[in-house]
């Protein structure tokens, strides 16, 4: 067992680190999920405290919560390796439905997060008032979780991980599968509660109308296990000449014609097949017109993908 002085040392100089470190930086990443792998090779870093991460495996939103080991590369939260920020409370996820206790109430569940973080009895009860009145589920902190509705049952997973008093919560999705009038409280609920800490959604897509998008610094687009897009939600948004494009064949070819017709081409994923383009159109170019340079190339796409996707 480390000595409490050491531990204490460890999470000073843990959080000193963390200053001006991104909130999320991986390199070479890989994570497996079921032995196969659901990430390879993913290198990315955020550069605002406020992100929305779409279009990724589930496996990353896990592993940057310490909920899934890294098979390969590296992955930190604020500067520090993840399992040295999970270790030190420097973060904590919010899974999307998780099996709550049908015969606890929100607010048992929450102090037990907070104690299962190493609080005390008192700030526990404490930490857990604050994250119920952040949530606004102060009406239902005391019923049983078997009759709660989906938005409180959400509610209380994120307030779980604030109770933790982590500094980054990272959360799957919580908007997901919501009618837009639950949908849209619950993020400006979700947003409210957050303004004083860093955090992360992951999300396949967001509709970029919904407060979480709004007030997030930052979007990165992930396709496969690279970086396809990374710029503000609204830049990215309007971003509908975009597309990303997994190729066989020639794909050095397939480019130079994209970009011969006016086209701005980001060459990914130099080996294995297959290859991935982002490629930004023309302004007389339309989608035909790359299904033609593909084939004048000898090049075939499997996958076109527009970027402006992930907000719909």
């Amino acid at each position: 067992m480390v000595p409490r002085h050491e531990r204490r040392r460890s999470t000073n100089l843990c959080y000193r680190a963390a200053v001006d470190s991104p909130l999320i930086e991986t390199e070479r990443l890989r994570v497996d999920d079921a032995g196969i792998a659901a990430i390879d090779g993913l290198t990315l870093a955020t550069t605002a405290r406020r992100a929305v991460i779409l279009g990724a495996a589930r496996a990353l939103f896990e592993a940057a919560s310490g909920m899934r080991p890294i098979a390969h590369g590296s992955l930190r939260v604020l500067g520090v390796p993840v399992a040295d920020a999970v270790a030190e409370g420097l973060v904590a996820g919010a899974p999307l439905d998780v099996p709550l206790p049908p015969d606890w109430t929100a607010r048992g569940y929450i102090v037990w997060s907070a104690r299962l973080a190493g609080k005390g009895k008192d700030e526990a009860s404490s930490l857990a008032r604050d994250a119920i009145d952040r949530l606004k589920i102060g009406a239902a902190a005391d019923a049983l979780l078997k009759n709660a509705p989906l938005p409180v049952r959400r509610a209380t997973s994120i307030a779980a991980a604030i109770a933790t008093g982590a500094r980054a919560i990272f959360m799957d999705d919580p908007l997901v599968t919501l009618p837009e009038e639950l949908a849209r409280p619950l993020g400006q609920i979700v947003a409210s509660a957050l303004a004083d800490r860093a955090w992360a959604v992951f999300a396949p897509r967001l509709a970029i109308t919904l407060p979480i998008a709004l007030h997030a610094g930052e979007a990165i687009v992930v396709a496969g296990s690279e970086v396809a897009a990374q710029g503000t939600p609204a830049e990215l948004a309007t971003r509908d000449r975009s597309y990303a494009l997994d190729v066989h064949g020639d794909a050095d070819a397939l480019k130079a014609r994209l970009e011969e017709g006016g086209a701005r081409v980001d060459a990914r994923s130099p080996a294995p097949p297959p290859r991935r383009l982002v490629v930004d159109l023309g302004p007389n170019q339309t989608t035909r017109d790359v299904l033609s340079c593909a084939e004048s190339a000898g090049a075939v796409i499997v996958e076109l993908r527009p970027l402006a996707r992930a907000f719909a």
